[in-house]
């Protein structure tokens, strides 16, 4: 496997950051050769962008504007979670309305009734999944956001693409081993960009009721693994020690050490983040 390329960024909340992320990687040729490409947000819960839990519509924005530039039809995605409606939380963390300013669509993945079954080779939880068809037929940028997380101690990147599944009620993959799950779901449904949100992060009892912490930072990759490794160790965390990044990486999904680092450099904006 080649060496993996991520790139972070630092600087305070606004487009420009994001910008310089995107032109460190080759997000033009990787994007490219699709005619439609779905901005998957992290929208757990209704709760703003400022409280470390949900994408903040700058990076979106920031994503769009560079989209624009390809001729792709862009959409912003989400499923309702077992708490929370999507659309509901298109509108309250203020995602619609700057969607709207570009005539881009949010679109609640939930109720798309054209699916398809892929079937997961060597599944260890889950062995298919049933996912919207322009799921499976579109580009995927995972817009993520830099948390910790009490049951997979992060959800970033890779955890981010658990919500693609239109299923409301998701305790029962959690019952099933929600690490196993996250892998999984990668095997067949890897994104084909990652770009993490750490404008403002969230630490100790993520996803939704950890305390907001400022790291002005954004990360940006095509290897879903690495860009995932690379912002753990920035939050102080082995990701050796987090159950579904070592096992993406034993399955050769993306590279867990091989990683060169553009722009800052992890000593530089490292900062242990709180797990409880």
């Amino acid at each position: 496997m080649e060496q993996s390329t991520v790139a972070v960024i630092e600087g305070k909340r606004g487009l420009e950051p994001v910008f310089r992320a995107l032109d460190l990687i080759d997000y033009k040729t990787i994007i490219g050769r699709f005619s439609q490409v779905l901005i998957k947000v992290n929208f757990i819960t209704t709760m703003t962008w400022d409280s470390g839990a949900t994408t903040d519509p700058v990076v979106v924005e920031a994503l769009i504007q560079r989209l624009k530039q390809l001729p792709i039809e862009i959409l912003v995605v989400e499923s309702d979670a077992t708490m929370t409606n999507a659309d509901k939380a298109f509108e309250a963390t203020g995602m619609a309305e700057m969607c709207n300013k570009y005539g881009v669509k949010c679109l609640n993945l939930r109720h798309i009734e054209d699916k398809v079954k892929i079937k997961i080779p060597d599944g260890k939880a889950i062995k298919d999944v049933v996912v919207p068809r322009i799921v499976a037929q579109s580009a995927i940028i995972s817009a993520a956001k830099m948390k910790t997380h009490m049951a997979t101690k992060v959800t970033l990147g890779m955890k981010n693409m658990f919500g693609l599944l239109p299923d409301k009620f998701k305790f029962k993959y959690h019952a099933m081993g929600i690490s196993k799950v996250i892998v999984d779901i990668n095997t067949v449904l890897k994104p084909h960009l990652t770009v993490i949100d750490g404008f403002t992060a969230m630490e100790g009892r993520g996803p939704t009721e950890g305390t907001p912490i400022e790291m002005n930072l954004i990360l940006a990759g095509s290897d879903p693994v690495a860009t995932d490794a690379t912002c753990s160790r920035i939050m102080g965390i082995d990701p050796h020690e987090i159950s579904h990044i070592k096992e993406a990486a034993k399955k050769e999904l993306g590279n867990i050490d091989d990683i060169r680092v553009l722009g800052s450099q992890i000593a530089d904006v490292k900062q242990t983040f709180k797990r409880k």
